[in-house]
Parts: structure tokens; C-alpha cells; sequence
């Protein structure tokens, strides 16, 4: 029997990221995937932010152009709200590209990367999986997305707040000033919103919401949301649709065990006001992996409670609370009246710091450094 000293169960950016840094440190490391291919079932938009391109080294060739400006629009569209920053903000990601360059850097790590390969379950120290033979593993890692069955293999926390999405990707005319466009219209995205993002090749068009409230269907309010929405004019044709949900209850209290963590969406590591998970899947990695290390190092179960979910959620009481309080949003008039305030100096300057700011995901410190 193949034995291990830790397998990581999905190879999406945090599982990737948390095997690279886990084989650097000289841990025999095992990524499974259902996937044939990691350019299947790609659910995210692939939108990184400033503070995400400041931190972490991505590979220059796979983002797009720099976006600035971001318009909101009120549920009637006119006079959207035009928010410019200095700085760029946000760049749209190849993210097939991102997740074969992080596979790449994981096995020149000395990590072994599987795809095809189901995760079955967890039990006694040992990983089935479909079609093969049981793995021994000191250590089991949920990187296996919002509904992870991993969570529950080891009894920790699982998503229980959603936002469903579904995106379309299409081509479109160079030339136009990339930007960043969200519309505010609870009859299309209760909950949250529509948007379309230019990454100089193909326009981003999505929306999402809160489930019970979609009723019509996410891929009808997709539908009827590209047919008239705003930014640049598409190319005939569609390259692919994306879809899938997004957790956004916050960071899940019970991450680890002596078993093993999670990370990711499967630890709700994403912000629960702006929905944004690609920064948090990241830092969240670098501090599970610090501790998985120390963990196997010192078998110290003092040393799981530096992954706790518990004081990473006291973080977030605000930003819980935003998202309360937009999710209550139902009415396309308190809607349009809410947009309305953020046109004043105040609501401006809010709107910039949700949008601009460095806090929508607080910051995580490895154990090496906080302690």
C-alpha cells in the first residue's frame, strides 16, 4: 500500500498552492482530482485584485490588462455610478493558465499531481479512491470546493450560505479601455449582482444570487442579463459558460482536526461581501500549510489551533453584516434609491473602499511568523 504524508483532495488555486508549499518543505505530497483536465469545470471568473497582484508572484503572461475604472448601475442603468483609481485594481486571469503553471510549480516541488482519480473517502488513516488502491495518509487536505465532501470525511464545518453564478465568456473588439461593470438589480441577481469585465481578449459576463431567490433560473437570468449588458459590444459566439456556488457565510468555524483541514471554498475562505476568493484561497494556503508542517512535525495538536475558523470569523462581523443587510435588497426601487445614496460624497467614498480597498479578506500570518 502507497503511503503518504499528505494528500490534498482537489487541484484547483488553493489545493495547487498548499501542495507546492507542503512538497517544498520536504513532506511526501499526493493531488487527486476528478477532473480529467484542470480546463474543465473552471467556475470562476478569474478576477485578481491589487492586493493579491502586490503579494503574490503570478505569471505576468497569463493576466490581462490593468482595469481601473469601475461603473455601477442601478437597476434602471441609467447614470451609472464611474469610480476611478489611481491604481490598477483588478486583472482577469487565463485561469486554465494559472492552474497548469500551479500544477507546473507543485510537481517541480516534488509533488505528485493525479487527475481522473475520485476521492471516495477518508477513514483510519486511509484515502479511497475510485479504481485504485487505498492510500495511507498522515494527513488529509479539503480543497475540494464550497460543497466539500472532505469536511465531512473528517467532521469539520461546511458551507451552508450560498450565492449560485453562472457566467458566459465571449470575444469582443480590442481597442476599448478595459472596466469593471456591476449592475444592482435584485430581478436579475438578488443578492448580489450582474457583471461583465473585460480581460482584452474576451468580456466576462455573469450573474449571481441568492438561490431560494433565483427561482427563474441562473442560466435564464444569465440569458437575459447578456442580452443587454453593458460594456463592450460581443463578438459573435461564446467561448464557455462557468457556473457553480459561492460560499458566503464566511470562513467556517471547525477548519482542522488530527486528521487533517481545509482550505479554499471548502473553508469558506471567501469574502461574504464581495464574494472575491481567489486573494483569501491563498492566503488562507499559506497559513495551512505552515501548520500542516508543524502539525506532522511535532504531532503538538496545540498547533491546529492556529487554524482557527473560530477567531478568523470575528474578523468579518462587518463585513457579515454588508452582506445582511445588501442581501435585503429585494425591491428594484429601495434598490435604485440605495445606488442613489452612493452618489454623494459619502456614498462614494464607500463604494471606493469596498471596491479599492485592502480589506475584504483579512490578513493570515504563517506559524512561523506569528508566533
Amino acid at each position: 500500500m502507497r503511503r503518504v504524508d499528505v494528500v490534498v483532495v482537489g487541484a484547483g488555486l488553493a489545493g495547487l498552492h498548499t501542495a507546492r508549499l507542503l512538497a517544498e518543505r520536504d513532506l511526501n505530497v499526493l493531488v487527486v482530482d476528478r477532473r480529467r483536465t484542470l480546463t474543465a469545470g473552471i467556475r470562476t471568473t478569474g478576477i485578481f485584485v491589487r492586493r493579491t497582484l502586490d503579494d503574490f508572484d503570478l505569471p505576468e503572461h497569463l493576466l490581462g490588462p490593468g482595469v481601473r475604472d469601475v461603473l455601477l448601475y442601478p437597476p434602471s442603468r441609467r447614470e451609472p455610478i464611474h469610480l476611478v483609481s489611481d491604481r490598477v485594481e483588478f486583472r482577469v486571469a487565463d485561469m486554465a493558465g494559472v492552474y497548469a503553471h500551479a500544477r507546473a510549480g507543485a510537481e517541480a516541488a516534488g509533488a505528485e499531481v493525479l487527475l481522473g482519480v475520485r476521492h471516495r473517502g477518508f477513514a483510519d488513516g486511509l484515502v479511497r479512491l475510485a479504481g485504485a488502491e487505498p492510500v495511507a495518509a498522515r494527513f488529509v487536505i479539503g480543497a475540494d470546493g464550497a460543497r466539500s465532501t472532505v469536511a465531512r470525511d473528517l467532521g469539520l464545518s461546511v458551507n451552508r450560505r450560498f450565492l449560485i453564478g453562472a457566467e458566459v465568456v465571449h470575444p469582443v473588439a480590442p481597442g476599448a479601455r478595459p472596466a469593471f461593470h456591476c449592475v444592482l438589480d435584485p430581478r436579475l441577481a438578488p443578492g448580489y449582482l450582474g457583471w461583465v469585465i473585460d480581460d482584452g481578449h474576451h468580456a466576462h459576463v455573469g450573474v449571481a444570487g441568492d438561490p431560494a431567490a433565483m427561482r427563474s433560473g441562473v442560466r435564464h437570468l444569465l440569458d437575459e442579463f447578456a442580452a443587454s449588458a453593458p460594456g463592450p459590444p460581443a463578438v459573435a459566439g461564446s467561448v464557455e459558460k462557468r457556473g457553480g456556488p459561492i460560499p458566503v457565510g464566511g470562513v467556517l468555524r471547525r477548519l482542522a482536526c488530527p486528521d487533517g483541514l481545509l482550505v479554499g471554498d471548502a473553508a469558506g475562505a471567501v469574502s461574504p461581501l464581495t464574494a472575491g476568493g481567489l486573494d483569501p484561497c491563498l492566503r488562507m494556503s499559506e497559513l495551512a500549510a505552515s501548520v500542516t508542517a508543524e502539525y506532522l512535525r511535532t504531532r503538538d495538536p496545540d498547533v491546529l489551533r492556529d487554524y482557527d475558523g473560530g477567531a478568523l470569523r470575528s474578523r468579518f462581523r462587518g463585513r457579515l453584516a454588508l452582506r445582511r443587510a445588501y442581501a435585503g435588497l429585494r425591491s428594484p426601487a429601495l434598490t435604485e434609491a440605495a445606488v442613489a445614496m452612493m452618489r454623494g460624497r459619502a456614498g462614494r467614498a464607500l463604494a471606493a473602499r469596498i471596491l479599492f480597498g485592502d480589506g475584504s479578506f483579512p490578513d493570515v500570518r504563517p506559524v512561523s511568523s506569528a508566533r
